[in-house]
């Protein structure tokens, strides 16, 4: 699918359960194709919507015409609140679905996120109607519990690196193969959990995953690739 021109970068407050949240959000100059929300890595270990991860994802997925919202959970940034150990972070992101509901009421909601985002968006995502595809890179699947994605018939798009060494491949393949179809995961070859010098890669992935996944409000559908 060719990539879109996409105007980027707008800044946007959220009113999330403990207060203001700042975000940024980039569109297509066209109707989007989806609107979605990507979260940030863990909040005490440095995460926030600026982590390289998260600003090649939200691009790249700008580039196949979605609209795409990236925010700080609480007490990052300009974000009000503290951390709240993940049951508020996952408060926040179904704040930022809201939003994002409101913003593009006629196209699908997709739910993604990296590492400990990648944890909140999958959680949330599988248990909101109003999602229809998830989005998880570098999921710390060895570190928390995914009973609902486990149990969702939503399309499901996981990235990797081989060589993560926080949240190890092996764990994520056990989770992968509990998923229903439709579902692929990508692996980037010799790309550790932060995708060091390969973060241009998981965007190309993103690309390749979701480029033609349909953009209207018809259940998705596809295949599963390991």
């Amino acid at each position: 699918m060719p990539e879109r021109v996409a105007r980027g970068g707008g800044r946007v407050d959220l009113v999330g359960p403990s207060g203001r949240l700042e975000g940024l959000i980039d569109e297509p100059l066209e109707a989007p194709r989806a609107g979605v929300v990507f979260a940030h890595p863990h909040p005490l270990h440095g995460g926030s919507m600026h982590t390289k991860v998260v600003y090649r994802v939200a691009k790249a997925l700008a580039a196949i015409g979605c609209a795409v919202l990236r925010f700080n959970f609480r007490g990052v940034g300009q974000s009000e609140g503290s951390f709240a150990g993940g049951e508020g972070e996952m408060e926040d992101f179904a704040a930022a679905l809201r939003f994002m509901a409101a913003r593009t009421p006629a196209r699908k909601l997709w739910a993604g996120g990296f590492s400990f985002g990648a944890w909140v968006a999958l959680s949330v995502g599988s248990r909101d109607d109003n999602v229809s595809t998830l989005l998880g890179v570098g999921v710390p699947a060895g570190q928390y519990r995914y009973d609902a994605l486990i149990g969702s018939h939503k399309p499901t798009f996981l990235i990797h690196g081989e060589r993560d060494e926080i949240c190890l491949l092996s764990d994520v393949r056990r989770l992968y193969a509990r998923l229903d179809e439709p579902k692929e995961l990508v692996v980037i070859d010799g790309a550790d959990h932060l995708f060091d010098g390969r973060t241009l890669e998981v965007g190309d992935a993103v690309r390749d995953l979701l480029g033609d996944v349909p953009g209207d409000r018809l259940r998705d559908s596809g295949g599963a690739r390991a």
